[in-house]
């Protein structure tokens, strides 16, 4: 879990009403989205991790320090946080990290056609200067997207370290995720969630 952090003084302010997020245009690749409902990706993670009250579980949600920022939100399409304010996010239309006081515990991105190279460039950056400590990439092509089926970065010291990536047999991939506590998969283009404690995947 990450640690309450100081944010960049320019998104200092005191906040006299409630700031919300502008509505976001749809996208025109919402592939993303479906493919992470369609397994009930969220709903299997609530349930493992419990706590809905402080527990983030979300897609599509956008991200910046503050509401009234300009530019550089990102949108992840999984977003995981612990010790947040769950309503405020539901108010706001999204995660303030002034206002929550921390960033996201987690990202993941699935890779699409029109944002694969986004995935491994602009946003690997972004969520490091917000300082999320886990960005993962799932690309259900096997590689064509993003460069591998399957990607982990873990926050160290400000910058994003490959995570390891083991190959348990072939079309199989499990990388761990600390935060979660949880391995992340590639199984033959699925994504799957392995609990290392049980030695078993969440069930969908």
């Amino acid at each position: 879990m990450t640690s309450r952090l100081n944010y960049p003084e320019i998104y200092r302010t005191d906040l006299g009403t409630l700031e919300k997020f502008p509505d976001f245009p749809p996208r025109d690749d919402m592939q993303n989205t479906l493919y992470l409902h369609y397994d009930g990706h969220q709903p299997v993670l609530r349930r493992h991790l419990g706590n809905e009250d402080t527990t983030l579980v979300l897609s599509e949600v956008p991200v910046r320090w503050t509401p009234s920022q300009v530019e550089g939100h990102r949108i992840p399409d999984l977003m995981i946080a612990f010790d947040v304010d769950v309503s405020l996010i539901i108010r706001q239309n999204g995660f303030s990290i002034r206002d929550q006081g921390k960033p996201p515990d987690f990202v993941l991105e699935v890779a699409s056609e029109s944002t694969g190279r986004r995935d491994i460039v602009g946003k690997r950056r972004d969520y490091a200067n917000f300082g999320i400590p886990e960005y993962w990439r799932f690309d259900l092509t096997g590689g064509t997207r993003h460069g591998a089926p399957m990607a982990g970065d873990i926050l160290v010291g400000g910058v994003y370290e490959p995570a390891e990536i083991i190959e348990i047999e072939p079309g199989h991939l499990h990388g761990h995720s600390i935060v979660l506590n949880l391995n992340v998969c590639w199984n033959h283009e699925k994504l799957r969630w392995y609990n290392p404690a049980t030695g078993e995947h969440l069930l969908p």
